[in-house]
């Protein structure tokens, strides 16, 4: 099997943890609509089995599972042309993630970045499936096939541990099974940062709601946050040089640019010279014309659960006709008896 045999598909995924923000929409939601346009299969995924390697509430995880299915489809998300699913509804991805826990080495998973920040110096007390998560995230991509996957920077590490499990899987076994995933990561605000201080990352964690725009603000809310977005005393510079030392002056261009499918460069040679008196206003109008449809649509949604369920389940049936048989032939590669076709 050559790579070329694989066919095109992508997959990407989000926790449902709650309090979906303008991170979440420009960093992934977005490009996934971007992506569902093309000519190839579209994948995406609520990964609820990742949420659990740290307490959740039980209902809370119900609610922000079905509300992060509002938020895909009320980004654009069509459930009909991409396969939206659940991931614990989906058993294959927990399955292979056991094959592929065979198949990483310790010494991959400690070297984690994500691992070392969120355990910490209590790396004793973290659960081993905080530990095991990058194996499991191998496994949602390559139980598809998946040939690419739109990241954020921050995942980028564990797209490049993805490919070393395939390699190493390809390599032990003398196939060319699992593909080669190729990591995308585009875009003027693939890392959106915090509203109050520009070298944060925005996140539903801040105390601070000032910090973020939640996707269930309302339209007075999503103006009120961006007037009140911290700035520096300058004027906007007319070349990209200009915003270096300028997180928060940065930060807002590239929300502008993103949220306007612009190039930073191509804000900067309009607003040039502009102070964010005049700038801010501008911006918010653009937030808001592109924000508040959406929090309007997820309102909507989370009032017709049973339609979200019945969603994620049809999203299931199609995942299965794909992720069964790929799990069949990876237990036939490795010598263990085939569970019978789904």
């Amino acid at each position: 099997m050559s790579e070329t045999s694989f066919t095109p598909r992508v997959f990407s995924g989000i926790q449902p943890s709650g309090n979906l923000h303008l991170g979440n929409y420009l960093g992934a939601l977005k490009r996934f609509v971007d992506w569902q346009a093309k000519d190839i299969e579209t994948i995406y995924c609520m990964v609820d089995l990742h949420a659990i390697t740290v307490w959740q509430d039980p209902a809370d995880l119900k609610k922000s599972t079905r509300e992060l299915c509002a938020g895909f489809i009320a980004a654009g998300i069509d459930p009909e042309e991409s396969i939206l699913i659940n991931q614990s509804q989906v058993p294959e991805h927990a399955q292979l993630a056991w094959v592929f826990n065979c198949v990483a080495r310790m010494g991959w998973m400690q070297r984690m970045t994500q691992w070392k920040d969120k355990a910490g110096k209590n790396q004793q007390n973290a659960s081993l499936g905080l530990f095991a998560y990058p194996a499991l995230m191998a496994a949602d991509i390559l139980v598809y096939h998946a040939t690419h996957v739109p990241v954020g920077e921050d995942q980028k590490q564990h797209l490049e541990l993805t490919r070393d499990i395939a390699i190493k899987f390809n390599h032990d076994y003398g196939v060319n099974f699992f593909p080669e995933t190729e990591p995308v990561i585009e875009g003027a605000a693939t890392r959106v940062m915090s509203l109050r201080d520009g070298s944060k990352k925005m996140s539903k964690s801040d105390p601070s709601d000032a910090s973020r725009i939640n996707l269930t603000d309302d339209a007075d809310a999503i103006a009120k946050k961006i007037r009140k977005a911290k700035t520096d005393p300058e004027a906007l510079p007319s070349e990209v040089e200009g915003l270096e030392d300028r997180p928060e002056a940065r930060n807002l261009v590239n929300i502008y640019a993103a949220l306007n499918e612009q190039t930073v460069e191509q804000v900067l040679a309009d607003v040039g010279g502009r102070q964010f008196s005049e700038f801010k206003p501008v911006l918010a109008d653009l937030a808001v014309s592109k924000l508040a449809p959406i929090s309007t649509e997820m309102a909507r949604l989370m009032q017709q659960q049973d339609e979200i369920d019945k969603i994620l389940a049809r999203g299931a049936e199609r995942a299965r006709a794909i992720t069964a048989p790929i799990l069949r032939q990876t237990y036939d590669i490795i010598g263990m008896v085939p569970p019978p076709a789904v």
